[in-house]
């Protein structure tokens, strides 16, 4: 088994549980109505079709690293190949890219950052 590939999955779980709680309790729990699953408080700023679509879209960035995460840990028990060691560089390049991004964006002062970065390198030490 890889360890590295296997921890770099269980990374990817563990921000996407982290990513969806903060972010309903922090952004979008003052944006529902009391007992609906949905955020539909819109303002003058936001229309309820946006802030709706945010809110698909939030979590479907956890939906995704979930489904990254599962890759890894298959792949993990895996040997190695051409697909795998592709996958692979595909994967740690995502996450490096994505983890400039946030950097850039929040200034530093968002964590994902950090962590999708260290799914990177993780990735790139385990190949």
């Amino acid at each position: 088994m890889n360890t590295y590939f296997f921890i770099a999955g269980i990374l990817c779980f563990l921000l996407g549980i982290a990513h969806s709680i903060l972010g309903e309790y922090l952004i979008f729990n003052s944006k529902r109505i009391k007992g609906k699953l949905i955020p539909t408080k819109a303002n003058e700023y936001l229309k309820e079709r946006h802030l709706r679509i945010l809110w698909a879209t939030w979590h479907l960035a956890t939906v995704f690293g979930w489904c990254i995460g599962i890759l890894l840990l298959k792949i993990s028990v895996l040997e190695k190949s051409q697909l795998i060691n592709f996958m692979v560089k595909s994967i740690s390049t995502t996450m490096i890219l994505s983890s400039l991004l946030v950097l850039i964006a929040t200034k530093g002062k968002h964590p994902g950052w950090f962590v999708l970065l260290a799914i990177g390198i993780v990735l790139i030490i385990g190949a």
